[in-house]
């Protein structure tokens, strides 16, 4: 199946956290989106691996996703290496996206940037012929994504540009909150964790509020890009 966009975090929840409401946005005007995780988050504090996959395929169903797949990577332990960046690859050349939207540059949790180089590097071999993988038994084609942007996560970076979800903030919401493990629930018995208190979702959306201001709308969500973006007209411009 070829989509348009594809969307990967390291760790479930990473891309509802990032750019849900981009998702949601595209699909919505007709564009297909993937959504795959590196790892099933099993280092999480809160819930284990099994729950967390679950929540994760709800999400994905709440947001519209073609698919949802997981690459069982090791959680806080995989590297940027030749057999990792393959399996990444091996995905790439098999939906043929024509963007990747990834892990923030820089961010506390250090498998985030990790993550980000290891993405940015695989859609850019993942264009060599010369680089092999099968699928089924065949070889398969050679594909490089038009462009990798990186979505923002609890740092705050200044991004590159920014795009208006506030028709899908709801959506984006329902798709956080599908990790139930994971973020605030009043009912958990879990361990308190950074992202679990009820104002860790109030401080992401006050940097979509941020972010939004300066479009003259009331949320959007932030990225980064690794070559300056170019567009059709002065008019296309907020």
């Amino acid at each position: 199946m070829n989509i348009d966009i594809l969307a990967i975090g390291v760790h479930p929840d990473d891309v509802e956290l990032g750019c849900s409401g981009t998702i949601a946005k595209h699909i919505a005007a007709g564009k297909t989106v993937g959504i795959l995780d590196l790892t099933r988050g099993e280092l999480g504090t809160r819930g284990n691996a099994e729950l967390r996959t679950q929540e994760a395929m709800t999400s994905a169903k709440i947001l519209g996703a073609k698919f949802r797949t997981q690459l069982n990577m090791k959680d806080g332990f995989f590297t940027n290496d030749e057999a990792h960046q393959k399996q990444i690859i091996e995905i790439i050349r098999k939906h043929q996206p024509d963007i990747v939207l990834c892990n923030a540059v820089s961010d506390r949790h250090p498998d985030h940037s990790r993550a980000a180089k290891l993405i940015s590097e695989a859609c850019f071999y993942s264009g060599l012929a010369k680089i092999e993988t099968m699928l089924d038994g065949k070889t398969q084609q050679a594909w490089r994504p038009k462009a990798v942007y990186h979505y923002i996560q609890d740092q705050f970076i200044h991004p590159d540009f920014v795009i208006d979800v506030t028709d899908f903030i709801e959506t984006r919401h329902q798709s956080i909150l599908a990790f139930s493990s994971q973020f605030y629930n009043p009912n958990s018995n879990e361990p308190q964790t950074p992202i679990s208190s009820k104002n860790f979702l109030q401080s992401m959306d006050a940097k979509l509020i941020t972010w939004a201001r300066a479009i003259g709308a009331t949320y959007a969500e932030g990225f980064t890009v690794e070559r300056y973006v170019g567009v059709e007209s002065l008019f296309d411009l907020k």
